[in-house]
């Protein structure tokens, strides 16, 4: 025989927050894969060009920012999102 248990307040706020975070994930999930697609266009253009594959000025600033908003991990991240984006080198 299963019992209910009530369920606390916090109980039901953490059922809210990870609501909340799965939206969160959701929407970071749709924005990785619209940079995807840009970054895609943009190395199909630049090889139409007869550019290099990558701007390493570019990337450089990319990380910046990523690691200027969140910290040393942020740079981390930056180049994840980088390295799916073009391939690793």
């Amino acid at each position: 025989m299963t019992s209910t248990l009530p369920s606390s307040p916090a109980d039901e706020r953490i059922a809210e927050l990870r609501t909340e975070i799965d939206a969160c994930d959701a929407e970071i999930i749709r924005l990785v894969q619209r940079r995807l697609s840009v970054s895609s266009e943009i190395g199909q253009l630049r090889s139409a060009a007869g550019g290099t594959r990558l701007s390493l000025s570019r990337e450089q600033q990319v990380l910046a920012r990523f690691q200027d908003a969140l910290g040393p991990e942020g740079a981390t991240l930056g180049l994840v999102l980088l390295r799916h984006g073009r391939g690793r080198l």
